[in-house]
């Protein structure tokens, strides 16, 4: 296989190991809903609708990282999304060890780490999208 083979299919895997992690924590929403997320911006001044945002970064974005179509744009907006996460439920962790000695953040992180290599590196041939286009 050629180098750029093997590129491709590490962004494949890239994708899919984000999108579909991702994904599970949108659909978890889906199915319980967002009003906590309601009551917590409204206790920190925002308004509720912004809450509804999670569905674009928790359900949009991973699907459209894993099919490889606007792939850059998913990767965008899961980065945003996380930084929403970040900076609204979990500031008091930011520098806070696990009880296993890692960062009390990594999940997160790691979701943020993948997505800025994915608005980076882009889908690869393994996509809908293909591997031309700004998107992609």
């Amino acid at each position: 296989m050629s180098s750029s083979t093997y590129d491709d299919l590490g962004k494949l895997i890239l994708r899919l190991g984000l999108g579909i992690l991702l994904l599970l924590h949108g659909l978890s929403k889906l199915d319980g809903g967002v009003g906590w997320l309601v009551d917590m911006l409204g206790q920190r001044g925002l308004p509720g609708f912004v809450a509804y945002g999670v569905y674009i970064g928790e359900v949009l974005a991973p699907v459209l990282i894993i099919l490889g179509v606007f792939t850059r744009l998913g990767g965008l907006i899961v980065v945003i999304n996380m930084l929403f996460v970040f900076g609204l439920v979990h500031m008091h962790q930011l520098f806070e060890l696990g009880k296993s000695g890692g960062w009390a953040l990594e999940l997160q992180g790691m979701f943020m780490v993948a997505a800025i290599a994915i608005a980076l590196f882009g889908a690869g041939a393994y996509s809908l999208g293909g591997r031309n286009g700004r998107w992609n």
